[in-house]
């Protein structure tokens, strides 16, 4: 007879970790503030609806965004945290028709959105093998974040999320560290480091730590990025041509949509090659 006690526990359905738009009632489009920037044509203050957003939730110029000086719409990327408080905390019910609505769900979805963040990361973490030795961990943290993400809206609001952060970053760190050990030779650790327009074309970044880099407009054709732990790394306008992301730690669609690329840069199968990279 086996022995159940050793079996790891089923673990949960995770919501969709990918932006359904259809079913949001364009979250991101009003809850979220931005400011005129090379990002953003105009200031917008949190909870007020974009001046695009039509009345069927839907973006004016969603097919001419980056040439409307949107640009950053084009970059960002809920995690699917828009359909799940619009369908799950609300039940279907949207803020124009329920005005009373409206703060409360403003106010529920970037907690949401770094609940969804924070399961694409154990997820991810779940599928590597050499994170094995805190799979346990891992899925005990995903099973308590998910279960988060069917809170309603009031504990939403009272949860600590940056303390949860906190505990799940402790997990990752040492994944990404079981990860990169069996890269050989000496990996380069440039955590948090300003790099911004560095000349990095054609460097060897296998198994290299790189969480929370500044890479903005940083030369990284050709590199070889292969295992590098790329959690919270800043590709506003890097030049990822040629480069290989093949099994690279932690990297996200929104990374890859802020970069520059072409046909030959190479990116892990769960990710989707931007249409804007020529």
């Amino acid at each position: 007879m086996d022995d159940v006690s050793s079996t790891p526990a089923a673990l949960p359905a995770l919501p969709v970790l990918q932006a359904d738009c259809a079913n949001c009632f364009a979250l991101c489009c009003v809850a979220l503030p931005f400011a005129k920037s090379n990002d953003f044509a105009v200031d917008k203050p949190a909870g007020t609806p974009c001046k695009n957003l039509r009345e069927d939730f839907r973006c004016g110029i969603h097919t001419r965004l980056r040439d409307s000086g949107f640009q950053g719409c084009t970059v960002f990327d809920c995690f699917g945290a828009g359909q799940q408080v619009s369908q799950v905390t609300f039940g279907g019910r949207d803020w124009r028709s329920d005005p009373g609505t409206a703060r409360r769900m403003f106010d529920a979805f970037p907690v949401m959105r770094q609940l969804h963040e924070l399961l694409f990361y154990l997820a991810e973490a779940l599928t590597l093998p050499d994170a094995a030795p805190v799979h346990a961990q891992l899925r005990d943290a995903l099973a308590e974040t998910e279960a988060w993400t069917r809170a309603e809206a009031q504990a939403l609001a009272d949860l600590d999320v940056g303390a949860l952060r906190q505990k799940i970053n402790t997990l990752l760190l040492k994944t990404s560290e079981l990860v990169r050990a069996k890269v050989p030779g000496r990996k380069k650790n440039h955590r948090g480091a300003d790099l911004m327009g560095a000349r990095l074309s054609g460097a060897d970044l296998r198994g290299a730590n790189l969480r929370g880099a500044y890479l903005i407009a940083a030369d990284l054709s050709r590199a070889d990025l292969r295992t590098a732990d790329l959690i919270g790394a800043d590709f506003r306008d890097a030049n990822l041509r040629g480069a290989d992301l093949r099994g690279a730690v932690f990297l996200t669609q929104p990374q890859l949509n802020a970069a520059q690329g072409d046909p030959t840069t190479r990116i892990p199968s769960s990710l989707t090659r931007p249409a804007h990279w020529t």
